[in-house]
């Protein structure tokens, strides 16, 4: 993964996290997990469309289309998990 992909996914995963977590304000883990829980989504929501070739960036370079494909990557798996993690920490909690 290109670093500058990588940096990307992690701050959109970041921006991600906190949107989810303002969506879902009974379920928030606060600004800081919320980062978290995005920064660790982003990076992995990036992985995983680079691996399956969808914003990969070719030749070295970025172009648009591997930097929207990292925002979205990154800013869609931040916000699956904080939702996941928020939401199993709830579960938790009701024990």
């Amino acid at each position: 993964m290109n670093i500058i992909s990588l940096i990307i996914s992690l701050l959109s995963g970041a921006v991600g996290g906190n949107v989810a977590g303002s969506l879902m304000k009974n379920l928030s883990l606060g600004p800081v997990g919320n980062s978290i829980a995005g920064i660790l989504g982003g990076g992995l929501g990036g992985s995983i469309l680079q691996a399956l070739g969808v914003g990969a960036a070719t030749g070295g370079g970025l172009d648009l289309g591997s930097i929207l494909g990292s925002v979205l990557g990154g800013g869609v798996g931040g916000g699956v998990l904080m939702a996941l993690i928020a939401l199993i920490k709830g579960a938790l909690a009701k024990q």
